[in-house]
């Protein structure tokens, strides 16, 4: 049976938190650059990849939800 879950989380002011780091970022640009030059990329180097993909897009998802629920609070206001 399908559940939903919801979690709180205390939003930071600084929404720039919600961005890979630099060096990480950084190695995730590597490993699709090297993708897009038509290498292959090893098993380990694929998983970190996709790791690192999906960490990327729920950051954004979280900076996306932050940016929203800031806009409802100030037309509440």
């Amino acid at each position: 049976m399908p559940q939903t879950v919801a979690i709180q989380v205390k939003m930071p002011d600084d929404l720039a938190e919600f961005r890979l780091p630099p060096g990480v970022n950084a190695r995730l640009q590597e490993l699709l650059d090297k993708q897009d030059s038509g290498k292959r990329l090893t098993a380990a180097e694929r998983l970190e990849a996709e790791g690192l993909v999906n960490l990327a897009e729920f950051l954004t998802l979280l900076r996306l939800r932050s940016e929203r629920l800031g806009n409802v609070r100030t037309k509440q206001r």
